[in-house]
């Protein structure tokens, strides 16, 4: 078959041509970026490999390129991720003033988390858009932590050297600093005995004896960050089994002889170490694997281990054996630990015990008091008392227990702290107690000592406000209710006739709500005036009535409003403000009275039709003699007429006139004569089409064409103006709601 010939228009193809020609010169030829010098550093520096840290962060990049870029060009350097994958690739750099320069160099620097041995670059252009192949794969790394590591067995933090692995017991090693929020991020090399293991996480499950440590594996940049840490040995030994020999009794009484502790592993060549409640009692010894409790000493009551230590064996310590006291028995102090001692008066100390037939003897400063074998002791004098309890009696005669000491002082001065004992924030709170909670006895070297529990009782108290007393408030504590009572408060104590101003504490409580109402929130006229008031006594506060959230008046109980805004009261309690309610006064709006009805109130002659008005708050409804016919919201209509509506927004008043009429009953015109002569010029349709926004008329000429479209038809087309093409035209008209057609039909114009 033979194939058909297409022709193409000269000038097509010279379009087409000129296109092509545009298009072949509007692109460019990228090539893949390579490592540049860093001009701010000297001599050549041409990076093989990105190792960044915080102190340093740029390197430079060189950019091929041929072709036409257009004005609005950018290049965009762009980095893979570790594998060398552009899935996603991360913006290094953007270049926007190159578009002329086939070759330049642009820096970047690497972000934080790099790590990688191949990530690759690339750069593209926008406009054209382009694409340089991909460079070789780089070594990169960002060195978040450069320091030497430091690890210690299970993270304890501590640097033993060496440790020992008993029998088959394995050790755990674990990088201990870095954050825990980065320790996983990065990854380690660990080494044995300077074999690389292949543990790659920050901490290792040791497999053998040998020496370990590690660093944090940066690939070709390890070398810039010193992170090895430090070394740890672990040996290999056998566990002896320690363990402490069973003694002929636990429970000892003070002063008693008894034979030493033993530990069931007795080696002359081992070195042992006895501790009691974890505290060394007997320092390491060679062959000391026996220890001998003083039973003279009051505090030989504990927990008694022992650890061995010695060449092929493992370093262990055995479980506890507990000594008790036989003849333990309790001491307790009956006063106060800290007791007020005031001229010419005295203060009794006492004891109680359970011991077994005890006695007493009390000590002052160390020293024992003559003649106080009692449960009680009354002193005059300061300073620091005990009493030592002996039981004569039981199973431990002779065993004596001291009581906690008590520091009796002798005051030269009182100083007082007041707190807020409740929870309190300024100017929110509505109530707060303050108590004088600190009492202390200033000595004569100036020291102070709390005696607060001793002598708060005692003390007389004058509550002050701003300097002033506060009225029968003398208690340790004042109760503050009402903002009225906002200011500085201290309280003054008395004791011994030495007395004491607190420090000072302020106190700004918030208030209840204030509340404002007005006789009216709509604004009339010029000359209508509003009242704002409020049931809050304002003859003894500092206020102020706010228009917008500006002051306008601080001397008015009441406010007498005459223009729109926000109105409402702040009355200041100190720093404190308290805020009422807003009231809006809002301009009148005559469109907030409406009725069911649209237009002129319409129905046929000898019926009636009620009409509903709403939005207002009451009514008149006046007739053409004003003559009111209704004071409702309604009113009903009997005969057509003009009538007038008066309803009230609260103070003001707005006027609605009203047409009622008859219902025309003639039909719709099909024929209308628009020659000027006063009869007939106009389409005139019924009362119930007429004049109603809810009614639309639309009129078409014999072509389909709208030549009227409108609510509230007013019957007057055609208009005067309107001129007509031929003698008798035919128009189609429609008249509608919403919902329905209504009516539809012709109309013929005569001329």
């Amino acid at each position: 078959m033979r194939q058909k010939r297409i022709n193409i228009p000269q000038t097509i193809l010279t379009a087409l041509l000129v296109l092509l020609t545009t298009q072949i010169s509007a692109q460019i030829a990228l090539q893949a970026p390579v490592p540049a010098d860093n001009p701010n550093l000297s001599g050549t520096n041409t990076w093989p490999r990105a190792c960044a840290d915080t102190d340093f962060n740029e390197f430079f990049v060189s950019i091929e390129w041929a072709g036409a870029a257009n004005s609005d060009n950018e290049f965009i350097l762009e980095l893979s991720d570790a594998n060398g994958s552009f899935s996603s690739p991360l913006e290094l750099s953007t270049v926007t003033d190159q578009n002329s320069n086939p070759e330049f160099t642009t820096s970047f620097s690497l972000p934080t988390n790099t790590r990688g041995a191949n990530y690759m670059m690339r750069v593209k252009s926008t406009s054209p858009a382009s694409t340089s192949p991909a460079s070789p794969g780089y070594s990169m790394y960002f060195l978040g932590f450069d320091t030497n590591l430091h690890m210690s067995p299970n993270g304890d933090g501590t640097t033993p050297g060496s440790v020992q692995a008993c029998g088959s017991t394995q050790i755990t090693l674990t990088v201990d600093n870095i954050p825990s929020s980065e320790l996983n991020t990065y990854q380690y090399a660990w080494y044995r005995s300077g074999t690389k293991l292949s543990e790659t996480g920050p901490s290792i499950v040791t497999d053998g004896t040998g020496e370990y440590f590690a660093f944090i594996d940066y690939g070709d940049c390890t070398g810039s960050a010193n992170t090895e840490s430090n070394h740890i040995v672990v040996n290999s030994g056998t566990s002896t089994g320690i363990a402490i020999n069973p003694p002929a009794a636990t429970a000892l009484c003070a002063g008693d002889t008894v034979a030493p502790l033993e530990a069931n592993v007795q080696d002359g060549s081992y070195i042992y170490t006895w501790y009691k409640d974890g505290a060394e009692v007997q320092a390491s010894q060679t062959g000391g694997f026996t220890y001998t409790i003083d039973t003279n000493n009051p505090a030989f009551v504990g927990d008694y281990t022992v650890r061995v230590q010695g060449s092929g064996i493992c370093t262990e310590t055995s479980t506890a054996i507990t000594i008790t006291n036989a003849g333990a028995f309790t001491v307790t102090r009956n006063n106060n630990a800290n007791i007020v001692i005031l001229p010419s008066q005295t203060q009794t100390l006492s004891i109680t015990t359970n011991a077994n037939s005890p006695t007493y003897e009390w000590f002052r400063n160390g020293t024992p008091i003559p003649s106080s074998n009692n449960t009680s002791l009354t002193v005059s004098q300061a300073g620091t008392y005990h009493a030592a309890v002996t039981q004569t009696g039981g199973t431990c005669a002779s065993t004596t227990i001291n009581s906690e000491n008590t520091e009796v002082v002798a005051p030269t001065a009182f100083r007082t702290e007041i707190s807020y004992a409740t929870s309190y924030e300024s100017c929110i709170s509505t109530s707060i107690a303050l108590i004088a909670d600190k009492i202390y006895a200033v000595l004569g070297d100036g020291t102070e000592v709390d005696v607060t529990s001793d002598v708060a009782s005692s003390f007389t108290y004058q509550w002050q406000k701003d300097g002033a007393n506060a009225t029968g408030e003398t208690s340790q504590s004042i109760s503050l209710t009402s903002s009225d009572e906002n200011g500085a408060y201290t309280v003054n104590t008395e004791l011994g006739g030495m007395t004491s101003t607190s420090n000072e504490l302020p106190v700004q409580l918030g208030s209840a709500a204030i509340s404002i109402s007005s006789t009216s929130t709509v604004y009339c006229s010029s000359s209508d005036i509003i009242t704002i008031s409020t049931t809050t006594d304002l003859s003894s506060e500092t206020f102020s009535w706010e228009l917008n959230g500006e002051a306008i008046n601080s001397t008015d109980a009441s406010l007498s409003v005459t223009q729109q805004g926000t109105y409402r009261l702040i009355i200041q309690k100190g720093t404190c403000s308290q805020i009422s309610n807003e009231i809006s006064i809002t301009p009148l709006n005559p469109d907030l009275i409406t009725l069911d009805i649209d237009g002129d109130v319409i129905f046929p002659e000898g019926s009636s039709k009620t009409v509903n008005a709403s939005g207002g708050t009451a009514y008149r409804w006046l007739d053409a003699n004003n003559i009111e016919i209704s004071g409702s919201s309604s009113a009903t209509f009997t005969t057509e007429g003009n009538y007038l509506l008066i309803a009230n927004i609260d103070n003001c008043e707005i006027s609605k006139p009203i047409t009622v009429t008859y219902l025309d009953l003639f039909n719709i015109p099909n024929v209308i004569t628009p020659n000027g002569d006063g009869a007939n010029d106009q389409w005139i349709i019924p009362n119930s089409y007429s004049n109603k926004s809810d009614v639309r008329v639309i009129i078409y000429n014999a072509n389909g064409a709208e030549v009227l479209n409108s609510t509230n038809y007013q019957n007057n087309w055609p208009e005067s103006s309107m001129s007509f093409a031929k003698q008798n035209m035919v128009f189609y008209y429609v008249i509608k709601n919403d919902s329905e057609t209504l009516k539809q039909g012709t109309v013929t114009v005569i001329r």
